[in-house]
């Protein structure tokens, strides 16, 4: 179950995730992403590429459509948001957030009850 949407961006890669947002600022915050987590970050590069194959989803605050983020998120078939403004000030670990990288919008995540 969803409510608000809380942040919205570019729709870089189709489908829909829920996780854990966890923010990663670079190279020394890799040791604090699990597999699930959705992946928050300013932007990727290659070497990013190991916690986008664990990644539920990617949110990153600059790119487009053919930025890496969205084409390596294609590629493992996980939901991608680029260009998502303010995405690593706005989002904050372990919040539970819905990404539907269908239509580019992050929103809370509410477990069912």
């Amino acid at each position: 179950m969803t409510d608000a949407i809380l942040l919205t961006g570019t729709a870089a890669g189709p489908g829909i995730a829920a996780g854990p947002v966890r923010v990663i600022h670079g190279l020394d915050d890799f040791t604090r992403f699990h597999p699930g987590d959705v992946l928050v970050c300013r932007a990727t590069s290659p070497a990013w590429t190991p916690l986008l194959a664990r990644a539920a989803a990617v949110i990153t605050e600059t790119g487009g459509i053919l930025a890496h983020a969205a084409i390596v998120a294609r590629e493992f078939g996980i939901p991608a948001i680029t260009a998502a403004r303010e995405a690593t000030v706005r989002l904050t670990d372990g919040h539970r957030v819905v990404v539907d990288g269908g239509t580019g919008t992050v929103s809370n995540a509410q477990d069912a009850t």
